[in-house]
């Protein structure tokens, strides 16, 4: 049996956000979203929650660096993540592709991942605490369109 620690025991402490931009120039435009896309009841954004495992070949390296320059060389080919949602005529959606980036969250946590056990599949008690939402980022229109966050646990 898995003793799962109440949510009040877990901590993390959050570094300062940061936007990620692609790290090559890229195309500067206007993307109008398909009417699928744009549809009234599709605007919410969608969490996605991913666990790794510790991995001792990463041994001295710093996980928060890897997946920033990582996602810098990956917008360079996905450049709209890097932009902002606008608002046109009618209410339609359109994707500025400005390059302004996407939203980067570091964070440590004072619990390992295998204590949590099975807590950790949904529904997830500890969803709310898991899914950090940077003041300002939560909308749609002008926000981010991709907010990562990297939590390392902390023994």
């Amino acid at each position: 049996m898995v003793i799962i620690p109440s949510t009040s025991t877990i901590s993390w402490r959050r570094h300062k956000p940061e936007l990620i931009v692609p790290q090559n120039k890229t195309p500067k435009e206007i993307l109008h979203l398909s009417d699928i896309d744009d549809q009234e009841g599709l605007r919410f954004q969608i969490p996605i929650l991913m666990f790794y495992k510790y991995n001792s070949s990463m041994e001295g390296k710093d996980p928060a660096k890897i997946i920033k320059d990582g996602l810098s060389k990956t917008l360079v080919f996905y450049y709209p993540l890097a932009g902002r949602l606008i608002e046109g005529p009618n209410r339609k959606l359109m994707v500025n592709c400005n390059s302004e980036g996407i939203l980067f969250v570091e964070a440590d946590a004072n619990v390992e991942l295998e204590k949590l056990g099975d807590s950790i599949i949904p529904p997830c008690p500890y969803l709310e605490e898991l899914l950090y939402n940077e003041p300002g980022s939560d909308g749609i229109i002008g926000c981010p369109l991709m907010l990562v966050q990297k939590d390392e646990e902390r023994h």
